[in-house]
């Protein structure tokens, strides 16, 4: 804590030309929150309070102004995506349909591994991404006990490490395939009007080879401690005749679970958004008694959204003080007055990289993708030049807990520590900016740039 209040007092001191104090003591609040989150000095939710009263003492923005970071509708789709979990655990769908996944695709650490990333990744290139992640983690949760892993929330385990953040990360690249599968792809896509299918043909080869990367890298960087289920394809198979045919609670469970997610796939067509569709799908698990209140209580992880609420807090914050826009226009001032395409490219893709670790991506793509869009413009680029790798940039949240919902579940598993979401964060950040650039180069990549 010493550390992260001297960084604050250093930061207030550096003279910063052209920015309002309000927006001065943003940056300088921001550098102390991500100290504190990252060396955990205390609770992560901890740090996320203190940001709230700190605001209006330092005179950053009123309580008022502070607490909007608790209405942002990722708020209660985290809260609704939490209930949905408990509830399919909870029904024993969760349970059947682990030992059906693992009969299908096999029981060594590898597959398993494979299933998580690419069952999240495949899932939220057309539905929000912490919803994929959530109806996938009581599955994960079922699966890591059976390797044989004890006390995985100790965090000692390897294998439910890179399981956890298997499904996170997964979610998160394979958000990259259509112009849904994230709101920064949305505001690009509103921004340049390149067509649906423009796009996947860019952007599914990317989320595709992401997926692979990220498998192979987690299985390496943390390796299993654990040969597969104990037992075997006996374990699976008795497990599978002891469970007998589908309850009724599992076939409401069933039925809601894929009616919500029929809605999330069709939000074109009702004009619904996803956060209100994780709530209607999270109410019909208490109308049809699958779960109560007192389930629900357990199950979302109160702490992890006031974190969350925090982070989201000092980002309207960074965005309200004109710190953010501050950051980025001169930034991108001191590359000249004729700086190359490729420069400006990733230039923007690591600011948006930087800033999305601490800030909603939603409300960074906001800044970033009109500034990128009217740079091209000025140039004679196409008009998705810089719009389309900076909002692949804006969801590369790897790094940290606060960067997304998923990660923050992730963290909040137990299973996993920050040092290990950076260590496995950093290298995937850094392949997908160069990953995202050469696709950019190749002809593959015209169509989705307008």
């Amino acid at each position: 804590m010493p550390l992260a209040i001297i960084a604050f007092i250093v930061v207030m001191l550096i003279p910063m030309k052209g920015l309002s104090y309000p927006g001065h003591a943003a940056i300088a609040l921001l550098v102390f929150a991500v100290i504190m989150w990252a060396t955990e000095a205390v609770h992560l939710a901890v740090t996320s309070l203190i940001i709230l009263f700190i605001q209006p003492i330092i005179g950053v923005e009123s309580f008022d102004n502070a607490v909007i970071g608790f209405a942002n509708p990722i708020i209660f789709l985290m809260i609704g995506g939490f209930i949905i979990a408990e509830a399919i655990r909870k029904s024993g769908l969760a349970t059947r349909l682990t030992y059906a996944m693992l009969n299908k695709f096999g029981t060594s650490p590898d597959r398993s591994l494979f299933v998580a990333v690419f069952s999240t990744g495949l899932l939220s290139a057309w539905i929000e991404n912490v919803v994929a992640f959530a109806m996938l983690l009581p599955i994960i949760k079922e699966i890591i006990p059976l390797m044989g892993v004890e006390d995985p929330e100790k965090g000692k385990s390897n294998f439910a490490k890179a399981m956890v953040l298997g499904a996170s990360y997964g979610s998160l690249a394979g958000g990259f395939g259509t112009e849904i599968g994230t709101a920064p792809n949305l505001m690009a896509a509103a921004y340049t009007n390149i067509p649906f299918v423009n796009w996947m043909i860019f952007g599914f080869p990317l989320a595709i080879i992401m997926l692979i990367i990220i498998w192979k890298l987690l299985g390496r960087l943390f390796k299993p401690e654990v040969e597969g289920i104990v037992g075997g394809t006996k374990t699976i198979t008795d497990k599978m005749e002891s469970l007998g045919p589908m309850t009724m609670v599992e076939k409401k469970s069933l039925v809601i679970l894929l009616f919500t997610i029929s809605l999330w796939i069709t939000t074109g067509i009702t004009g619904l958004n996803s956060y209100s569709i994780a709530l209607i799908g999270a109410v019909l698990f208490f109308i049809f008694k699958v779960i109560d209140w007192k389930d629900a209580q357990n199950g979302v992880d109160w702490g992890l959204i006031v974190f969350f609420g925090g982070a989201l807090s000092l980002g309207a914050a960074l965005l309200q003080t004109g710190a953010a826009n501050w950051l980025i226009t001169d930034i991108v001032a001191l590359l000249g007055s004729n700086p190359s395409t490729i420069l400006i490219t990733v230039v923007l893709m690591i600011i948006a990289v930087c800033i999305t670790q601490v800030m909603s991506n939603i409300a960074l793509s906001a800044i970033l993708i009109p500034l990128s869009v009217t740079l091209a413009a000025a140039q004679g680029q196409p008009v998705g030049t810089y719009a389309v790798p900076v909002a692949i940039a804006c969801s590369l949240s790897f790094m940290l807990p606060m960067a997304d919902p998923t990660v923050a579940m992730a963290y909040g598993t137990g299973y996993v520590k920050i040092k290990e979401i950076l260590k496995a964060g950093v290298p995937l950040v850094v392949i997908g900016i160069i990953l995202t650039i050469i696709i950019l180069l190749t002809p593959l990549a015209k169509p989705a740039l307008g």
